[in-house]
């Protein structure tokens, strides 16, 4: 619960400056907005890292495929940074190239995902009668 308040906390003081300092200086506003993101993430690579583990544990128990479980955080976590920099890119006004972006890391994604869909083709085709 603290570190809610915390990132609401950042979240809020950066957007009272961001509203304060676009009235003098509209270039930094995107500089707070870049700050206030990264620190937030920061604060929530606590959490991550124990869902990050939860879900070892839960893979070693049981006995699934530990690559697999690799490449699903590799997907996250390539959505989670696209999505940060899709916002700073809308941010700053660039929203061609947050779609872009967005495009690419799609892309990426579902490169990603074709191991799994593979495996998973397998199986269905192991389990189904000849």
């Amino acid at each position: 619960m603290d570190d809610v308040i915390k990132i609401i906390g950042i979240g809020l003081i950066a957007l009272i400056l961001i509203i304060i300092i676009k009235q003098y200086r509209p270039e930094f506003a995107l500089y707070i907005s870049l700050i206030a993101g990264v620190l937030i993430l920061y604060l929530a690579l606590d959490e991550i890292s124990n869902i990050i583990n939860l879900l070892k544990n839960i893979t070693q128990k049981s006995g699934i495929n530990s690559e697999f479980l690799g490449i699903l955080l590799k997907m996250t976590g390539i959505a989670f940074l696209a999505e940060f920099a899709i916002s700073i890119c809308k941010d700053a006004g660039e929203g061609a190239i947050a779609s872009k972006v967005e495009l690419g890391s799609k892309a990426i994604i579902v490169s990603m995902s074709i191991p799994i869909v593979y495996n998973l083709l397998e199986v269905i085709l192991k389990v189904l009668p000849a």
